[in-house]
């Protein structure tokens, strides 16, 4: 499906806390998309992982239990709802690839309820509380944009969003939207000390995506603490949406559920870069060392 690239259109943001039980948490989810869709959102994200808690607080080869595949009930699920209510959805899911292959994926549902592309996470972190590499593959679908019926969407997952050039690469394909479904929080021991800080570097750098490239960025986060009261994480929500010249035009608190919604104009998109041309000005000639892990 070919969206317009001039009309204006609502994008919308569910953050929410999770239980443990998955389908209490797409029952939650199902009914904060109709809010979202009642308040005029007509591209709704929900957070990484949405279906669970985030798992990834330990190694643990029995959560590969919660893994599907795609297409498979969620997207099923989700699919008679964007139908419904002619919205698009963006679903962030364990995937089930095959026995042993499983990725942190996000699948685009269009307006008439089918899958409209999924997107694999690139980049995948190993960090304390953050197992991630455990339990998934590095995608290899690439750096993707997709058609929907009112705008043509990017979407990276979390740790990507750290990555300067999956911002760029993802922008470059045409969107007018980058789409971060998020689980990000605070280790209990760190917050007092780095807690602002880690949260505002979070937030600044998406902000400097949206900046450099130009376009809207969207980022949902999960809320709520998770697992045990000395081993687990206190998500910071904060859900934001910026426009293409990083300026945050709504946002979430970092303790409370909510639904975001916001206008994005493409006729902004293309006011901001003719006065900022950063896209004009790169030297693709020049970046090749770009390609390499270092420069010694």
């Amino acid at each position: 499906m070919q969206s317009s690239s001039s009309g204006k259109f609502r994008v919308g943001l569910v953050q929410m806390s999770c239980a443990i039980d998955p389908n209490e948490n797409l029952e939650k989810a199902r009914w904060r998309i109709r809010e979202a869709a009642a308040g005029g959102a007509q591209i709704i994200c929900l957070q990484e992982l949405f279906r669970s808690q985030y798992f990834c607080r330990e190694e643990n080869a029995e959560l590969f239990a919660l893994a599907e595949p795609i297409p498979g009930p969620t997207t099923e699920t989700l699919g008679r709802l964007a139908r419904e209510l002619e919205i698009v959805i963006i679903a962030s899911l364990f995937e089930r690839r095959s026995a042993g292959l499983y990725h942190n994926t996000a699948a685009v549902i269009s307006t008439d309820g089918e899958i409209a592309g999924i997107y694999r996470k690139m980049h995948i972190p190993d960090d304390p509380l953050y197992f991630e590499k455990f339990y998934f593959t590095p995608g290899d679908l690439g750096f993707l944009s997709f058609d929907t019926a009112f705008a043509r969407i990017g979407v990276l997952i979390c740790w990507d969003q750290w990555y300067p050039e999956a911002a760029r690469l993802s922008s470059i394909g045409g969107p007018n939207v980058l789409f971060y479904p998020t689980s990000i929080g605070w280790h209990p021991a760190e917050k007092e000390q780095y807690g602002a800080a880690q949260l505002d570097a979070w937030r600044t750098i998406q902000r400097s995506h949206a900046i450099a490239n130009g376009i809207y960025v969207a980022a949902v986060n999960r809320v709520g603490f998770e697992g045990p009261p000395n081993r687990g994480l206190e998500f910071w929500g904060s859900s934001f949406i910026a426009d293409p010249f990083g300026q945050v035009i709504a946002e979430a608190s970092s303790t409370e559920e909510a639904i975001l919604i916001a206008e994005c104009d493409p006729h902004r998109v293309e006011e901001v870069r003719r006065n900022w041309p950063f896209l004009r000005d790169r030297r693709i000639d020049a970046y090749s060392p770009i390609l390499k892990r270092w420069l010694d």
